[in-house]
């Protein structure tokens, strides 16, 4: 769910019939163990992501209910930390049209935010590709798009959600991690310069109004934190025992390792070091910047890829704390082959370390909309080798899908990278 979104297709045949379904008897661990244990850590990611959305929206609540600094600081606080499980279970997705399908409902990005709110004059007033631009139902009740007349009287779950991809157009982004972040935040008016989205807590209070309709802007936000719990909630059901994406990955262990395998690919390859992260550093634009409005993006790209990282060895650090560790692909892949193994978990580590480095410069005061800068080498650096480690670690899970003789596993590609002059078509 990204805008221009370019997608290639990359097959990897095994050359021997699969053979994952029984136990590999130098380790006794057999694909069904691994799959079945994939799947409990799916659901654990899930849970986790539901009980920090439900700390968001308990925040936003004490926002609302008392509009100031310290309230709505809470609540960007209880966003972030809501950020940290769900961004390490996206490697649940592509392998399981489960997932595929309803990640856009929880994370499309990037987002015309002027269909929902006030935007600076600089944002424009229409685009020829965009009918609901600036549409600004928070503003406008009932606003007359095409010449149709819609109602958004009631900002409820159910209404907002009409709004997603509204018109056919992907940038229409009304529901979701992104749209709350824009209603805590705001803008980020300062391109690669310092600074994020800086929203006035008095945007929702009612007794001293900023830029007007704080009670519609207020229930806005309400209803987008509402529908964010109980989409989590429909994928954490959907992984439990029995349930649908749960049962993708688990009623066949040799398609279940697929799954997995091209999970990690597509994140890796396509999505990540793609879309995510070249696209942006090609035209050093922080509109391409994922967490665009809280400046949150680095810690996005360093959870993702800890969730890959998980995917592959079965650890899972939960949010109360407790690890989860079980049989994993790098039990198969040790068994059948030790010297892939250590190169898969190292490739993985590389990207890790990689990723710690761009985190620890944003500590140090530099953004990611800063790095991915034209003219800060230095940055762009650094972002480039979060890159090449994230292309260099799908080489190795090629290798890995080969080694477990799994067949033919499609990981998404990117014209960012595959065809980078593309992107200035």
């Amino acid at each position: 769910m990204v805008r221009n979104r370019l997608l290639a297709a990359v097959s990897f045949l095994g050359l021997l019939p699969a053979i994952c379904g029984t136990a590999l008897a130098s380790s006794g661990v057999g694909a069904a163990d691994v799959v079945q244990h994939y799947a409990d850590v799916a659901l654990a990611k899930y849970e986790d992501s539901l009980t920090t959305a439900k700390a968001l929206d308990a925040a936003i609540d004490a926002l609302l209910a008392q509009p100031s600094e310290a309230t709505l600081a809470a609540a960007r606080t209880a966003w972030i930390a809501a950020r940290i499980p769900y961004q390490q279970s996206e490697v649940y997705r592509f392998g399981n049209p489960v997932v595929d399908a309803w990640e856009g409902r929880v994370n499309a990005w990037p987002l015309d935010e002027g269909l929902i709110d006030y935007v600076d004059p600089a944002y424009g007033t229409e685009s020829d590709s965009n009918p609901y631009f600036v549409a600004n139902v928070i503003a406008n009740p009932k606003p007359v798009i095409n010449g149709e007349a819609l109602d958004f009287t009631e900002l409820t779950p159910e209404t907002i959600q009409s709004l997603q991809e509204a018109g056919e157009v992907e940038a229409n982004v009304a529901i979701g991690y992104h749209a709350i972040e824009f209603l805590l935040w705001g803008q980020d008016l300062n391109g690669t310069g310092p600074g994020a989205g800086n929203r006035p807590y008095t945007d929702y209070d009612t007794a001293n109004c900023t830029h007007d309709h704080c009670d519609r802007r207020g229930a806005y936000l309400k209803a987008a934190s509402e529908r964010l719990v109980a989409d989590l909630q429909e994928m954490v059901d959907d992984w439990k025992p029995g349930g649908a994406a749960e049962q993708v990955v688990t009623a066949d262990p040799t398609a279940g390792l697929r799954a997995a395998l091209t999970g990690m690919g597509s994140l890796s390859y396509g999505e990540l070091a793609g879309e995510r992260m070249k696209l942006g550093l090609i035209l050093h634009d922080p509109e391409e910047e994922h967490d665009c409005f809280s400046d949150n993006t680095y810690a996005s790209h360093q959870n993702d890829a800890i969730g890959i990282q998980s995917a592959y060895t079965g650890r899972y650090v939960r949010t109360d704390g407790t690890v989860m560790t079980g049989a994993s692909l790098s039990d198969l892949v040790k068994a059948k082959d030790p010297a892939l193994d250590a190169e898969m978990t190292q490739k993985l580590a590389t990207t890790e370390a990689a990723m710690q480095a761009m985190a620890d410069r944003a500590a140090g005061g530099e953004a990611y909309d800063q790095m991915i800068g034209e003219g800060n080498a230095e940055g762009n650096a650094v972002v480039q080798a979060a890159i090449d480690g994230l292309i260099d670690q799908t080489r190795s899970i090629e290798r890995v899908t080969a080694a477990l003789d799994l067949g033919s596993v499609e990981i998404e590609g990117s014209d960012s990278l595959d065809n980078p002059d593309a992107v200035f078509e």
